[in-house]
């Protein structure tokens, strides 16, 4: 820390007096055929400051103070797009390019009422947050995944992961892509077969916009049921290099971005955590460590062909802390050995690298993305973590996942209406060693597996949009069709056909009426999918896993007021799923098993379960205005899937019935801003302990925990969970370089948020588990309360030169 408080000492020392004023250029074009637009009108809203595009369609705004900004972009014949509190500084000029859509209706016109992310594509259920929004997020530590549970009918957990749970969906319903490229793993020490986490992947700075789209999916996306994100990263400065240092209170970030070369750019970002120092400070029994990186690249050849690179990874490592705490007490030093002798000692890579070339023409472009993903996942755990007798082993498992995708896609643009069709293929490769005793007392034997599968995929689409003379009516629509080979009927495409069918009509200038049916399909997790027996078999390919079917019906009224950039939703939605995985060994439905960290699904499978998610959502959002922004939102869903063991329709592990989200924050003069975030949260399901079988020493001695109730699969509910998340921003603008601190507090006033019961077992002195001394068969066991939540402060410093 010494040295960085030197860097910015120095930086302080010789900054030089405010002088010039900011800059934003840019480029305003066609977003059909990128072509320049000339003499278009770039303003920036709410003051007398504007200016007109050359015959390049390059514009230029200087002389501004630093601040945010909301600047729009329209020409006749176009529809005019803004983009939300742009950042400006003196240290670089913004480079803020349009693409604007050609407008359907008559050239006098120019329609701004759709400017809160409407497309022709998704005219539902789309959420979009800016860079600003994402970086100054209250108790989100700039961690995208945490900012994203601000939006309507996103749940979160209360524990320290970063589960995504939309609508009802399992976190493993969501799919990410960076500038359009898939990306599996957004987060550090992911859950093979789920996702969630405990820290985001993601660094915020390279961020330009991220679109959430929640239903009524476009017909070139697939294997998702609940979400499709889409981050868009910045491009890197055209004219010289620039520098962002982070210094959080767990990890550090360098980031770099600059010219190549006159025709590319690069971004490039480094972290490297710190928390493991924090996590022995404090005396947990876990110490975590990641490091992640990010880069991109822009070529832009002509006006007609651009290239980008982008690559995404992060390495993580998990150890444990047998240091003994000072003045710990006995029910402590039981519950510190407990959780010792239950984590594995775990290690997680990944990564995923791709390349987009886009080639415009006259009345479209082709989009052409080649892109391959692996992830690395290793836990193994020894009796009483003694690695000394290899007879101690309890388990030890490794296994890969790397997949290599192309993907080609034409989008034709007409006067009124769009078509777009595309065709996709991937080989993926799932490599499993796994030696795990614990099925002795599931299946009577141990598991040792070391095997290989390989899949291919295969999916092709067409889709298309109309729009009316008057522009009121909008009809989007698609099919697609997806084939696999890891199961019989999931070979033929014909099984897994999805139509979807997109209605939006405008009632009034400001109000919108929104309706979509429609069929998705997804593939079972790999941890499923390449699951082997003893023998070598794939077992669940043998019982005909299937692809996941959900058919979702949604409708919706939004009302905008474009002059005051405000916005007001309200949406029902109802999903129904079958052939959804449950496990052969319990029957029980894997929705019904929650997401914890390490592995789902590596079981015997069959795809007979059936649920449903269904609520109504509202929600409504101010972006800046008069330096003022708020974001509430509420959701009523349930969440239902049945069990083979279970009478109906019982809750799934998402099943939160009620969730509140109110973000709101104000900036202030001299560039300070204080803003505050409050969630509340229905209780989730979990399923309580058998004691009769978690006390039998055969049986503890085995797990080294307790053998849940499946007999009363979540027949217990959690109490509801609710917090305050508050955060200040100060920043501060010179010539050649920008400061910003921050405070950042989550859950503000230490909200405990009850957990299941732990069950923990009496000690000897000398750690030896204590027997019941009226059944020497069973050990003395006792349920001790657990809960998530305190208060947690942050500090930190971003310097830009």
């Amino acid at each position: 820390m010494k040295y960085i408080f030197t860097v910015i000492s120095f930086l302080v020392l010789n900054a030089l007096a405010y002088g010039q004023g900011a800059v934003i250029q840019g480029k305003v074009t066609n977003a059909v055929n990128n072509e320049p637009i000339p003499f278009a009108n770039v303003i920036i809203t709410g003051y007398d400051i504007g200016t007109v595009t050359d015959e390049t369609g390059k514009y230029r705004i200087e002389n501004l103070e630093p601040g945010l900004y909301n600047v729009r972009a329209s020409f006749v014949g176009f529809k005019s797009k803004t983009n939300f509190e742009v950042q400006v500084t003196r240290a670089r000029p913004v480079e803020l390019d349009f693409r604007l859509q050609e407008d359907a209706a008559d050239l006098n016109e120019v329609v701004i009422s759709a400017e809160f992310s409407r497309s022709d594509e998704t005219p539902l259920s789309v959420r979009r947050l800016n860079a600003n929004e994402i970086e100054r997020y209250p108790g989100g530590n700039r961690d995208i995944s945490r900012v994203i549970q601000s939006l309507p009918g996103v749940a979160s957990t209360a524990s320290f992961r970063n589960d995504i749970i939309i609508r009802g969906g399992a976190p493993n319903e969501n799919k990410f892509f960076i500038d359009e490229i898939e990306v599996p793993v957004i987060n550090h020490f992911a859950t093979q077969g789920s996702s969630g986490g405990p820290v985001g992947i993601l660094n915020v700075n390279l961020i330009k916009n991220v679109e959430v789209v929640t239903g009524g999916f476009p017909a070139n996306r697939m294997n998702a049921l609940s979400s499709f994100f889409e981050f868009e990263l910045k491009e890197g400065r055209r004219d010289k290099m620039f520098t962002q240092l982070t210094v959080g209170a767990s990890e550090l970030t360098l980031s770099n971005e600059g010219p190549l070369s006159e025709k590319t750019t690069y971004l490039i970002s480094a972290r490297r955590s710190y928390l493991q120092g924090l996590f022995r400070l404090i005396g947990l029994p876990f110490l975590p460590t990641f490091n992640d990186f990010q880069f991109k690249t822009t070529t832009k050849f002509n006006d007609k062909t651009e290239l980008t690179f982008i690559g995404v990874g992060a390495i993580d490592q998990f150890a444990l802390n047998f240091d003994v705490p000072n003045n710990e007490t006995e029910d402590e030093r039981e519950e510190r050995l407990f959780r010792l002798d239950n984590l594995p000692i775990s290690s997680q890579w990944n990564y995923a690298t791709g390349a987009k070339l886009k080639r415009f023409r006259d009345n479209g472009f082709w989009t052409f993305i080649l892109s391959r993903n692996m992830l690395n996942n290793q836990a193994f755990k020894y009796l009483n973590n003694d690695e000394s007798i290899p007879d101690n082993l309890i388990f030890d498992y490794t296994s890969q996942e790397s997949e290599n995708k192309f993907r080609a896609e034409n989008s034709i643009f007409g006067k009124g209406y769009s078509i777009k069709y595309g065709v996709n293929y991937e080989y993926a490769r799932y490599f499993i060693s796994n030696f795990d005793r614990l099925t002795l007392s599931q299946i009577g034997q141990e598991i040792n597996v070391n095997n290989t599968a390989f899949f291919h995929s295969y999916g092709a689409f067409v889709s298309g949009t109309k729009t009316s003379k008057d522009e009121r009516l909008l009809l989007s629509g698609g099919i697609r069709m997806d084939g696999s080979d890891f199961g019989i009927a999931a070979q033929n495409p014909l099984n897994q056909i999805s139509p979807r069918l997109s209605i939006s009509y405008q009632l009034n200038p400001n109000l919108f009426w929104t309706a979509n049916a429609g069929i998705y399909y997804q593939k079972p997790p790999y941890t499923v999918l390449g699951y082997r027996d003893n023998l070598g078999n794939l077992v669940n390919q043998q019982n005909d896993v299937r692809f996941i079917r959900s058919s979702q019906l949604i409708m919706g009224i939004e009302r905008v007021v474009p002059d005051k950039n405000r916005r007001f939703t309200i949406e029902g939605f109802y999903k129904y799923y079958n052939n959804y995985p449950s496990s052969v060994r319990n029957g029980i439905a894997l929705a019904n098993l929650g997401a914890d960290f390490g592995v789902i699904g590596n079981e015997p499978v069959a795809s007979d379960a059936e649920g449903r998610a269904y609520g109504i959502e509202f929600l409504a959002q101010q972006r800046l205005f008069k330096n003022f922004y708020g974001i509430a939102a509420v959701t009523l869903v349930r969440s239902e899937f049945t069990n083979p063991n279970t009478d109906g329709l019982v809750p799934s592990s998402w099943d939160n019935r009620f969730i509140v989200t109110m973000t709101a924050g104000k900036r202030f003069d001299k560039n300070w801003e204080i803003g505050g975030r409050w969630r509340y949260l229905g209780g989730a399901p979990f399923t309580p302990f058998d004691l009769n079988a978690s006390t039998l020493r055969s049986n503890w001695d085995l797990r080294g925990g307790g053998i849940l109730d499946f007999n009363n699969i979540n027949g217990l509910r959690l109490q509801s969970f609710h917090q305050l998340d508050l955060r200040i921003d100060k920043k501060y603008f010179f010539d050649k370089w920008n400061l910003n601190w921050y405070f950042d507090v989550q859950n503000a006033y230490n909200f405990k948020a009850q957990q299941p019961d732990d069950l923990i077992p009496s000690r000897l002195e000398d750690g030896t588990i204590r027997v019941d001394p009226n059944d020497q068969s069973r050990y003395l066991i006792r349920s001790v309360a657990s809960n998530a939540g305190t208060v947690l402060p942050t500090i930190g410093l971003i310097i830009e030169f």
